[in-house]
């Protein structure tokens, strides 16, 4: 059956890092969601999200289609549920749609649906499920999501050595792909896993302490000190002391300072000895900014580092505050602590900021991803010329 992951209200709860991407296209543990379920359930699956990502991330739209929920994490209890739906069955928690069979003809209301217009049944599901709301909810949930991707990629494989000169404990919760290089490493999963992707590379003197996740052509630079579980997305850079954070992809920390319980985009840099504060002086609950509310709200969390959209850059020896949301293509530099809402598009720092002008946030994306090898093409302008109008309200107020 086609299938679509879908994008519903709560997308607004999880930018900035869902202005540049579907919810399904977040990473996770070692894949992305929608990889997740592509392995799953052996299908290839489109994306139903906002009109202005739909041209990068297109909707397969079929006479007959599986729909599921974009933040929802697989499970084995879940996916049988989800496998044995019928056309016109849908699942529901409490009033959040998980997952509906549905035609082609009904979708373009899936996001604005009412049970009873839509469905011929509705299957309560009342068991825990394991969702992405929140942002924070990618570093907590990363350990679990880094196993159960472990089990998924390695099932009836067998790694590759672990090169003579590293030390290393647990050997059966490592895994290294082909092309990997590991010289004069610790690696100690502690109970969790290690997954070393295809080409990537732990340089001498890295220690790792717990579950590690380094995806294709990442990197751990010389000396890195890593706690897990901490997920490096494909073709990232990473030094210093990292514990439990996600950066996408394309992304890099190359140099020391301190990044903790945080989740960084893709196109992000940041400077040389920069930090952020995961822990308040007074250790009383973390709040966090959010785009749905336009204010700050609890997270119920303790340790609360920093979220980055997209194309955000820091410059040397910047420092975070506790629970610090970064917009997509901002640019932030200069001693003292900047606000812990900084918008999109925005230049500056503590002592104040200004709009980051669209041409010129343009002439680095394209300098930043050929680097790559990456295209920053019409497609890509046309999103961050979305996500500039959509965030201008923000910077009314920047001095």
């Amino acid at each position: 059956m086609n299938t679509i992951l879908f994008d519903d209200k709560n997308r607004e709860h999880l930018l900035p890092l869902t202005f540049t991407r579907p919810v399904g296209d977040l990473r996770i543990g070692i894949l992305k969601i929608k990889e997740k379920w592509e392995k799953i359930l052996a299908t290839d699956i489109s994306f139903l999200t906002e009109d202005y990502l739909s041209e990068k991330f297109p909707c397969r739209i079929k006479e007959l289609n599986l729909l599921i929920n974009g933040s929802i994490l697989p499970s084995p209890e879940i996916i049988e549920i989800i496998n044995n739906l019928q056309r016109g069955e849908a699942l529901f928690q409490d009033n959040i749609l998980l997952a509906a069979v549905i035609s082609g003809k009904d979708i373009s209301i899936i996001k604005d649906l009412e049970e009873d217009l839509v469905f011929e049944k509705i299957i309560r599901y009342e068991n825990k499920i394991s969702k992405i709301n929140y942002p924070w909810d990618i570093f907590t949930l990363n350990g679990q999501e880094m196993e159960a991707d472990f089990k998924l990629l390695t099932a009836g494989r067998t790694s590759c050595e672990i090169p003579k000169g590293n030390n290393f404990l647990e050997p059966e919760r490592i895994f290294i792909e082909e092309g990997a290089k590991i010289t004069f490493a610790t690696l100690n999963p502690a109970g969790a896993y290690i997954y070393i992707g295809k080409n990537a590379q732990i340089m001498e003197g890295s220690l790792v302490h717990g579950g590690l996740a380094m995806c294709e052509n990442s990197v751990l630079k010389l000396g890195t000190k890593i706690y897990g579980p901490t997920t490096l997305g494909p073709d990232s850079r990473l030094g210093g002391e990292v514990n439990n954070c996600v950066i996408q992809g394309f992304t890099n920390k190359g140099h020391d300072g301190f990044l903790g319980n945080s989740v960084l985009g893709e196109w992000c840099n940041i400077g040389a000895d920069s930090n952020n504060s995961n822990l308040k002086n007074n250790y009383e609950e973390v709040k966090l900014w959010n785009y749905r509310k336009d204010g700050f709200i609890k997270t119920g969390l303790q340790f609360c580092g920093l979220v980055m959209g997209d194309h955000s850059k820091c410059g040397i020896n910047t420092m975070f505050n506790t629970g610090t949301v970064v917009g997509v293509s901002a640019n932030i530099f200069g001693a003292g602590f900047p606000r812990n809402f900084i918008p999109s598009f925005s230049w500056g720092g503590a002592s104040g900021l200004s709009e980051y002008a669209l041409k010129k946030a343009f002439e680095t994306c394209e300098k930043v991803m050929i680097r790559r090898n990456i295209e920053f093409n019409d497609i890509e302008k046309r999103i961050l010329e979305k996500v500039f109008e959509l965030t201008g309200k923000y910077r009314k107020f920047l001095s």
